[in-house]
């Protein structure tokens, strides 16, 4: 019955994860996989999480099906870290949020949503982006193209080679768009840079989808929104795809979210029941636990500060990872420029790395990067630091 079923090649982040969980070698170090870690390379339990977490065990009580669209609580937390909680959006009500698993769940929630209200659009993510972008629009039945984003001979994004490929895409059309910390490259828009974007999107009448995953992790909480906030209060209807798996350090709970600006609140009504019908068919409604946990710290004013804190330890080590990484290299390598290290924000890099240094990285050092050359900064650790600039020096043509 089944013989006609491929092979499934695996996810290139995923699959060489477990190739390193089968590494039996001493000393491997696994910088692919989009993690933080913390100093002991190990998942941290951020202490407001864990005191959330411990009050509610402390009183358990029935695990009733949430609605389709999520938890009350949740939702109103979301809207407010994502656009503010003075945003004239919200108070108008015209800002449709349903609770997702993931943020994965939120781009496919959204995927079905937009196929079925504009059926003729096609979809435009970046190039280079989460390998998963084109998998997800792509399965909704999209068509999806790449406009340039990074350039390897500016180690930055090539802004202006962007502009001028959206400028050429169809009214209507979707742009996917990374709101901070870029995935894979680490290389962000400027404030300027997303001001005239905005105005591209609204002169062209384009419909951007923004994905935000690392929020906090580049600049802060309120300045990794910012470019959410602006296409906002330019007056652009817009979708956003939020993640808690990485400023919480949830992953395994899989609370995402995705946001939909309306015009009007009578348009997000409608929008946010049709939200829910997509969820029904999907997977019916969302977990509760991780929802539970987020809630409680971000409803508390005291453990609300306690993991924005936390969120800001966290961040200042990814950028001390790469100021370290960065000098070594400089160092080992005075004749190779390093300044893109410096350069880019977030867990991320895009090193350069051909594929052919990548596996060299991975057989003779037992260092794990994506054949892209990315590497996950988030990962790298005090006791780890020297021995990876030595073997990325060594493998460097």
């Amino acid at each position: 019955m089944f013989e006609h079923v491929e092979t499934y090649p695996g996810d290139p982040i995923l699959t060489l994860n477990e190739t390193f969980i089968a590494d039996t070698r001493a000393g491997k170090i696994n910088l692919g996989i989009g993690v933080y870690l913390n100093d002991a390379s190990k998942l941290p339990v951020m202490r407001a999480v864990a005191e959330a977490e411990t009050a509610l065990l402390q009183s358990p009580g029935v695990r009733p099906y949430l609605p389709m669209e999520g938890a009350p609580a949740y939702r109103k937390q979301v809207q407010r870290l994502l656009f503010g909680a003075d945003s004239a959006a919200l108070a108008a009500k015209r800002i449709a949020t349903a609770q997702t698993l993931g943020g994965s769940g939120a781009l496919k929630v959204g995927g079905d949503f937009l196929k079925s209200y504009f059926p003729k659009a096609q979809v435009w993510i970046c190039d280079p982006t989460w390998d998963n972008h084109r998998a997800i629009f792509g399965g909704a039945g999209f068509t999806v193209n790449a406009y340039p984003y990074y350039s390897a001979a500016l180690q930055h994004v090539d802004f202006d080679a962007m502009l001028a490929a959206l400028g050429k895409v169809p009214a209507g059309d979707i742009v996917v768009l990374h709101a901070c910390c870029h995935n894979p490259t680490g290389a962000d828009l400027s404030e300027q840079q997303w001001r005239t974007l905005a105005t591209l999107v609204r002169e062209r009448g384009l419909l951007p989808f923004f994905d935000i995953a690392y929020q906090g992790f580049g600049a802060g909480l309120d300045e990794d929104a910012f470019a959410i906030r602006h296409f906002v209060a330019e007056g652009i209807p817009l979708l956003v795809a939020s993640s808690f798996s990485k400023n919480f350090s949830l992953y395994g709970e899989r609370c995402g979210s995705l946001s939909i600006v309306c015009d009007n609140a009578p348009e997000a009504d409608n929008v946010l029941g049709q939200l829910k019908a997509a969820v029904r068919r999907n997977y019916s409604n969302p977990p509760t636990h991780g929802a539970r946990i987020i809630s409680a710290v971000l409803e508390n004013p005291a453990l609300d500060a306690e993991w924005t804190g936390e969120l800001n330890a966290m961040r200042g080590r990814i950028q001390a990872m790469r100021e370290g990484l960065y000098a070594q290299l400089r160092a080992l390598r005075p004749d190779r420029n390093f300044d893109y290290l410096i350069k880019q924000t977030g867990m991320f890099s895009y090193t350069g790395l051909t594929v052919a240094q990548v596996r060299k990285l991975r057989e003779e050092s037992a260092i794990y990067l994506l054949e892209s050359g990315r590497i996950c900064i988030a990962a790298l650790t005090q006791a780890t630091l020297s021995t990876v600039a030595a073997a990325i020096a060594k493998v460097i043509d």
